[in-house]
C-alpha cells in the first residue's frame, strides 16, 4: 500500500510538472492584454456605480440596466438606453424647439485656469468600455480610446465623493452671433461660409469632451451648465434670443432633479430621415456657431483627419450649398440654409455613414464638405453617402473648395472625397421610423 501511495505521489509530481512545463499555460501577449481589457473593466464598473450613485443623490433616476425605466420599440430605434424621455414632434408651429430628448445630467467639477474648481453639469453619451458602456446605459463605442495619448483628450479623476473632476472648463457667457457670407464671384456660394462667427460658448485649452477615466477608460462627457450659463442647444419656452441662452432658470435644466432637456438635430442616413442627435462641442468656431455648440479648440488634436476605420473620428458630409427651398417634400439642407435662417433655428441636416449599432461609429465626426457645381433648382437633397459618392463621380458634386486637404485621404467611406479639418461632436440618440414622429415617450419635460 505505502508503495502504492509513492508511485501515486510520483505520478502526480510528473504531471504537475509537465503542466508547468507545457507552453499552453506561459502567459501570452494576447492573454495579458485580454486579463488588462478584463481589469479595466471591472475597474470601470465601479467608476460607473460612482456616477450612477450620484445621479440617485441629485435627485435623479439613475439608470439600472436590469429594470430601465424606458424600454423602446424597434420602430423607435433607440441608440441611448438611459434617456428619460423623447419628444419626436417635429413641427414647430407647434413645439418651437422641434424634436427634443431628456437626458440624466451629472454633477462635477471643472477646474479653471487659475487651477480653482468650479461645478458644472455634464451628460455622458458614450464610453469605450462595453461594460461600462452598459451599466449606464450609454453608447459602446471602442473607437473613443484612439484619442488617448493625442492630446485631443483630457483626463479627469474622482473626489472621494464620488464626483468626477475635469482638467478644463467651458464658458457659457460669449452671446452667440453669425453675419452671413456673401455670394461668391461665380455665383455658387451664399450664405456660407459666414462673414463672422461668434460661439455661445468656447472651451479653455485644457476641455475636451473625451474624457479619460482613472480606469483608462473613454467617456464622452459634455458640460451642459455652470455658474455662467447653459449650453446654447438647451430650448428655452420663451424662445431661444440673445435674453434666453444663458438663463439658469430655464425649466429645461433641472439641477434638482439631475436632468437636462436638448434640442435633436435632424439629419439623413441610408437614404432615411431622422437621424436625431444632439451637438455638443466643435473643434472650429464656424460649426459651433452654426450648429450651437460648444467651440473647444483642443479637440483639433484628435487623431486623425479623413482616414477611416482608423483614429478616433468618423466621416460625416455637410453640404455647403444645399437647396435653400423645399420642392419636393424632402426638406431644405446646407451649412448655406442653416447660417441664413434666423438665428439658426434651421438644421443643417447633414449626411452620415453609419448609427451606433455599428462598432466602428464615434462620436466625434469628421466633415467631409461638399458643393453642389449645379444651380440651387438641379440639388437635390443629400440622403446617403452612396448617393454623395455618385454625384462625386458625375461632377454634380465637388469636395468643398474650403476644404484642408488638397486631396482624399485613406478614407473607406469615400475617395473623392477631403476632410474639412473640423471635428463636430454628434451623439446619435435615435433614428426612428416615420410612424413614430408626432409622438412623445417616457418623460421628454423635467417636471
Amino acid at each position: 500500500m505505502k508503495n502504492f501511495r509513492i508511485i501515486l505521489l510520483s505520478l502526480f509530481a510528473a504531471t504537475l510538472f509537465s503542466a508547468c512545463s507545457n507552453d499552453d499555460n506561459v502567459i501570452t501577449d494576447d492573454q495579458s492584454v485580454a486579463d488588462s481589457k478584463s481589469f479595466q473593466s471591472f475597474k470601470a464598473l465601479k467608476e460607473a456605480k460612482l456616477l450612477l450613485n450620484s445621479i440617485r443623490r441629485d435627485g435623479g433616476t439613475p439608470y439600472n440596466v436590469f429594470r430601465p425605466a424606458l424600454t423602446f420599440t424597434a420602430e423607435q430605434n433607440v441608440f441611448l438606453p438611459s434617456v428619460l424621455g423623447i419628444d419626436y414632434r417635429i413641427d414647430r408651429s407647434v413645439v418651437p424647439a422641434g424634436p427634443t430628448a431628456r437626458f440624466p445630467m451629472f454633477q462635477g467639477w471643472e477646474t479653471l485656469p487659475d487651477g480653482s474648481r468650479r461645478k458644472g453639469y455634464y451628460v455622458i453619451t458614450e464610453a469605450s468600455d462595453k461594460k461600462m458602456a452598459k451599466k449606464l446605459g450609454v453608447i459602446f463605442s471602442p473607437r473613443m480610446a484612439a484619442s488617448i495619448g493625442s492630446g485631443g483628450e483630457q483626463n479627469a479623476y474622482f473626489t472621494r465623493k464620488g464626483r468626477l473632476v475635469f482638467e478644463g472648463s467651458v464658458d457659457f457667457s460669449p452671446k452667440r452671433s453669425l453675419t452671413a457670407g456673401g455670394t461668391s464671384a461665380d455665383g455658387l456660394l451664399f450664405g456660407f461660409p459666414p462673414a463672422e462667427v461668434n460661439p455661445g460658448a468656447i472651451a479653455d485649452g485644457a476641455w475636451s469632451s473625451y474624457v479619460v477615466l482613472p480606469s483608462g477608460v473613454v467617456i464622452n462627457a459634455q458640460l451642459v451648465a455652470n455658474s455662467t450659463g447653459i449650453h446654447d442647444r438647451i430650448p428655452h419656452p420663451d424662445g431661444n434670443g440673445p435674453a434666453q441662452e444663458d438663463d439658469l432658470n430655464n425649466p429645461n435644466l433641472a439641477i434638482d432633479q439631475a436632468s437636462v432637456v436638448m434640442q435633436l438635430l435632424d439629419g439623413w442616413h441610408n437614404g432615411s430621415p431622422y437621424y436625431f442627435h444632439i451637438v455638443t462641442d466643435t473643434s472650429d468656431p464656424g460649426p459651433a456657431t452654426i450648429e450651437l455648440g460648444v467651440f473647444a479648440p483642443r479637440l483639433a488634436n484628435l487623431p486623425t483627419f479623413g482616414l477611416f476605420p482608423g483614429g478616433s473620428m468618423l466621416p460625416f458630409s455637410p453640404t455647403a450649398n444645399g437647396r435653400t427651398t423645399d420642392t419636393d417634400g424632402f426638406g431644405v439642407q446646407g451649412l448655406n440654409s442653416a447660417s441664413l435662417s434666423d438665428r439658426q433655428v434651421q438644421d443643417p441636416t447633414n449626411t452620415f455613414p453609419i448609427d451606433p449599432s455599428d462598432e466602428r461609429y464615434a462620436p466625434m465626426w469628421d466633415a467631409h464638405i461638399t458643393e453642389f457645381t449645379v444651380p440651387e433648382s438641379e440639388r437635390p437633397i443629400l440622403r446617403s453617402f452612396d448617393q454623395i459618392n455618385q454625384l462625386l463621380a458625375d461632377g454634380t458634386l465637388i469636395p468643398f473648395r474650403g476644404n484642408a486637404n488638397p486631396s482624399p485621404l485613406a478614407n473607406s467611406l469615400s475617395d473623392l472625397l477631403t476632410a474639412t479639418g473640423a471635428i463636430i461632436n454628434c451623439p446619435v440618440i435615435t433614428q426612428p421610423g416615420a410612424s413614430v414622429i408626432g409622438t412623445q415617450i417616457g418623460s421628454p419635460r423635467n417636471n
